[in-house]
């Protein structure tokens, strides 16, 4: 069993405030990437010379830097610091579009996306980079195949066969069969991370094995939710499909971070949560370990925690330094509240990404899946939460950028809408009603693009605000402020409509995209595994 150290930094020690302002075929059709988009720091002709003191031609060397990436549902970001928590780059790429069998290929989107988000970060930023991290959307699932089986036939008989390779990994033998004295067959097996089946996404529900998930699991249990990674794991386990003996199950975060850094089979405590894993004994409970799949889970470490350096070939191929590291990541939302800096017990952050997502620090843990309510562990605090499908996603399928921003400047936010809507995409809600029936309510639609905008940016605010309700009837610690991360951060108009409606100081983080969360832990595991 792969053995990692554990964290020992706390992460509101490290995080303060910086002193300075359906199934797969191996067919793909492949649209080209589209171009990248620096900007922040880039965008402005002193950063541009900070690139330059890099490169050795003279001025002050900004030491090492730790890269951070956020993959969201619909994009993907990079952000690169110092050891103060200062970004010197930032970029980020829309997810191309890999098809195959009519359908979207997530997994080689992802993978593509990656390495070009790697290729975009300037060679001179790179060859300094002393960590990296990086998180994903919650339960969204892989099962990849842990060995892949070998068979060739060799017309020799006295071969040194355990140290044979190939581009799969180190190939280990397992039989060997003697045809004749001069013919040998040799089966082995090599580590190979294929991908079994799409990815499940982090809404898709599987009410097929919410049953058996409830009758093994404690009531109420994080996992008693469709969407929950482990109904997704028994969904596809009950299909009895070949190679899951030799399956092994990562999430999103967990996958993209393998490609990094070779080790198959390595998770974290905040990704884990959703499949069964409990934070608070940092172990899988023994409901879980009994069951027939249970060796298709991950090992699981905290956040921020060196699994490794990143692969040679990599290193070589990008300029990265020979002692880079790869350290396990986060969920997005997690990723989104470290970057915001919430804390201390009372302050939450909202992500208005695509979904909605509200985390709150608590003292107290607070789980219940009948509201679709969990608690992620953070050091010795419990962030409580959960994630709408209602958010910025309806917004885009209703308005373009350009009509959200004019129509936003028009709204009094003063003044409250007497429009009453669920905004979703289609029908199935996680959170503050686990409902996968609910069926989107975008109507009547008044003929007045301003008022119909204002009804649903107050609708999403008046979903934010049961969510914060439901979690202090519940027994956590009552949210005081709430600092908002994002792409709805920017919009001024929505921020003063939802404090009108939850009554609260809300407010944009200093720093709001998730990829800035996932740099602090690059910040985090370089500083743990160094020993300071």
């Amino acid at each position: 069993m792969l053995m990692l150290r554990k964290l020992q930094i706390s992460s509101f020690e490290l995080f303060e405030s910086p002193k300075q302002p359906g199934f797969c075929t191996s067919s793909s059709r492949i649209v080209s990437l589209p171009k990248t988009r620096l900007y922040s720091n880039l965008s402005r002709s002193s950063d541009f010379r900070a690139m330059a003191d890099m490169s050795g031609n003279g001025g002050t060397s900004l030491g090492k830097l730790y890269l951070g990436m956020d993959f969201g549902t619909s994009g993907a970001r990079f952000t690169v610091i110092d050891e103060q928590g200062g970004i010197r780059v930032e970029g980020k790429r829309e997810y191309p579009r890999f098809v195959r069998e009519e359908s979207m290929d997530w997994a080689s989107s992802w993978k593509a996306t990656l390495f070009a988000l790697l290729e975009d970060i300037p060679i001179t930023v790179r060859s300094l980079v002393s960590s990296i991290s990086l998180d994903g959307t919650s339960a969204t699932t892989l099962i990849l195949n842990r060995h892949v089986m070998i068979s060739f036939r060799c017309f020799c008989c006295n071969l040194s066969l355990h140290h044979h390779r190939h581009h799969h990994g180190q190939y280990q033998v397992i039989e060997m069969l003697f045809d004749s004295p001069l013919l040998v067959q040799i089966m082995c097996t090599s580590e190979s991370g294929e991908v079994l089946c799409r990815p499940l996404l982090y809404n898709q529900s599987c009410p097929d094995a919410l049953p058996e998930v409830k009758s093994i699991a404690p009531a109420n249990h994080t996992v008693c939710s469709g969407s929950s990674t482990l109904c997704k794991l028994v969904s596809w386990w009950n299909l009895k499909l070949p190679n899951r003996e030799s399956a092994v199950l990562l999430h999103q975060a967990d996958w993209l971070l393998w490609l990094l850094h070779g080790r198959l089979g390595v998770s974290d405590y905040n990704n884990a949560l959703k499949v069964g894993y409990d934070p608070e004994s940092e172990s899988y409970p023994s409901w879980l370990l009994s069951q027939p799949y249970s060796h298709l889970l991950p090992v699981v470490q905290a956040p921020g925690t060196s699994i490794g350096n990143l692969k040679e070939s990599i290193r070589r191929q990008f300029g990265f330094p020979d002692d880079c590291i790869v350290c396990t990541g986060t969920t997005d939302s997690i990723a989104a509240f470290l970057a915001a800096r919430g804390t201390e017990p009372g302050k939450a952050v909202t992500s208005l990404g695509s979904t909605l997502a509200i985390k709150l620090l608590s003292t107290k843990r607070v789980d219940d899946a009948r509201y679709g309510v969990y608690s992620h562990r953070l050091d010795d605090k419990w962030l409580v939460g959960g994630a709408s499908n209602t958010g910025g996603a309806i917004l885009r399928q209703l308005f373009s950028d350009e009509q959200l921003e004019r129509l936003s400047r028009q709204i009094d936010p003063a003044v409250a809408s007497s429009l009453d809507y669920y905004p979703l995409q289609s029908s199935g809600e996680r959170f503050p009603v686990a409902d996968p029936n609910l069926a989107p309510r975008l109507l009547p639609r008044p003929e007045n693009d301003v008022e119909y905008l204002h009804g649903i940016l107050e609708s999403i605010a008046r979903i934010e605000g049961k969510g914060y309700k439901l979690l202090k009837e519940m027994g956590a610690t009552e949210a005081e402020e709430v600092l908002t991360a994002g792409g709805g951060a920017k919009n001024d108009t929505w921020i003063k409509i939802r404090q009108r409606v939850l009554g609260l100081p809300v407010s944009r983080a200093v720093h709001t995209e998730a990829s800035y969360g996932a740099s602090l832990l690059a910040l985090k595991g370089a500083k743990q595994n160094s020993g300071l």
